[in-house]
């Protein structure tokens, strides 16, 4: 806030007690002008939600003497154009230097790629570039918002590559859900890129769009919503199977969610030895006799659940050691995990609300794991993307196939040592700088073995 304050010696003293009786935190306080006959003043203070703000405002506003000038959110200052820039790596000092980055002796270098094309990714920003791809359909926490909307949130993810594993990438927001223009967009834009990142495309395109650019595509493509989920959440549960001695072999997992993160987790533990596996949606458990599937439902009907269990979650969970949630708010409450195993493991990734109050689900389980960075074992796609990209440009990959997949969650897992872990540290903290280098690494071999 900028406030216009009078010359009371309290003024301020005044303001400061009226943000912390409304529950504000003041971070900065910066006196702007002095005058004789007034001060202007720019507080920073930290609010709980856009609500609490307003609040924080209004009681400042209320004083007598206090005038807010302005009001800023600190979130919106950090977007004023954007989160990314581009920077040359080539210096353009001298008329010399001109003639080599381009014209004329950029020539030669275009005439080498028209000879062998698999030099641009030794020769140009295609072998360490990735396309941040989405139609806006399905945003986390906000749905379908479009292809504008989406923007903020890709060019985080830009961010964030650049950030953790060194990777060039750049959002693509296309203002089409139909998955032949999204599929021919992608390919036509490939040749600058080393590999692309699909994102926020809800099911089951998402599935669609992803198959037919794997299938047409030399780089790999990878829809971080599952498969970044999917490897976070088997690093995770590797070492929360370690806090409570058991098995992957021979433990009872019920998924809720059948979208497409259920679908990768399922691939995933399945690729590392789990076989008692049983999801469901909103109408119960999936199993081979279920009728009106959709295709990828059918898919986890017909690899999942050989005994047919049916019936809703809470039935499900009888006996079974790990619930992992991948689909809403509030889907079952603390005490239905009592009927779960002994020692159980309860992932609930729902955010920012998950399928069931964390507090109440330590109660009754073992380990519990969130999407939530205000909780104890954060499940975050982030522990996986850059590596995984960074592995797989660095092996010049044509395709992230599902042993790079296991072995990125391996790196991730073994990133927690033996006397760090324990039931509320499964999981590294995502600012560890260990991370994306050991994942890269683990997708390099995998690749170079493959």
């Amino acid at each position: 806030m900028r406030l216009v304050l009078r010359t009371d010696p309290q003024a301020i003293g005044h303001v400061t007690t009226a943000v912390g009786n409304a529950g504000g935190a003041i971070t900065a306080l910066d006196i702007v002008e002095s005058r004789k006959d007034q001060l202007v003043v720019d507080l920073t203070a930290s609010a709980g939600s856009t609500k609490h703000a307003d609040q924080l405002t209004d009681a400042v506003a209320a004083l007598d003497g206090a005038e807010v000038h302005k009001v800023s959110d600190r979130t919106f200052l950090l977007h004023l154009g954007g989160k990314l820039e581009i920077a040359p790596t080539a210096p353009l000092r001298t008329r010399d230097d001109l003639s080599m980055a381009y014209t004329p002796g950029v020539a030669r270098v275009c005439r080498a790629i028209a000879d062998n094309p698999a030099d641009a990714r030794r020769l140009t920003i295609k072998r360490n570039t990735v396309a941040v791809v989405t139609d806006g359909s399905a945003v986390l926490g906000l749905g379908d918002i479009g292809p504008s909307a989406a923007l903020p949130v890709m060019e985080g993810k830009a961010v964030l590559f650049k950030t953790f594993a060194d990777v060039d990438a750049w959002p693509v927001c296309l203002d089409t859900k139909d998955p032949d223009e999204i599929v021919r967009a992608v390919e036509l834009i490939a040749p600058v890129y080393g590999g692309i990142n699909l994102e926020d495309i809800a099911a089951p395109r998402c599935f669609e769009v992803e198959e037919r650019l794997r299938a047409k595509l030399d780089i790999p493509v990878f829809h971080d919503d599952q498969h970044g989920t999917a490897i976070v959440v088997l690093a995770a549960l590797m070492n929360a199977l370690r806090v409570v001695d058991k098995r992957m072999a021979d433990i009872r997992v019920v998924i809720s969610g059948a979208g497409a993160a259920g679908v990768a987790v399922v691939k995933i533990l399945q690729a590392e030895g789990a076989r008692d596996i049983v999801v469901c949606d909103r109408k119960g458990a999936l199993h081979p006799g279920r009728e009106g599937l959709d295709e990828s439902k059918t898919w986890l009907a017909s690899h999942t659940n050989q005994k047919w269990t049916a019936g809703g979650l809470r039935e499900t969970l009888a006996g079974a050691d790990v619930f992992i949630g991948v689909s809403g708010p509030d889907v079952i409450q603390p005490e239905d995990l009592r009927v779960m195993a002994h020692d159980p493991v309860v992932f609930a990734l729902a955010n920012p609300d998950p399928e069931v109050n964390p507090a109440g689900a330590r109660e009754y389980a073992a380990v519990v794991a969130t999407g939530r960075s205000d909780e104890p074992n954060q499940i975050n796609n982030v522990l996986a993307f850059p590596g995984v990209f960074r592995g797989a440009l660095d092996a010049q990959a044509r395709d992230i196939t599902e042993e790079m997949k296991v072995a990125a969650a391996r790196a991730l897992a073994g990133t927690v040592a033996d006397d760090e872990l324990h039931p509320e540290y499964i999981i590294p903290g995502v600012f560890n700088a260990e991370v994306a280098p050991a994942v890269a690494h683990a997708v390099r071999n995998a690749a170079e073995h493959d």
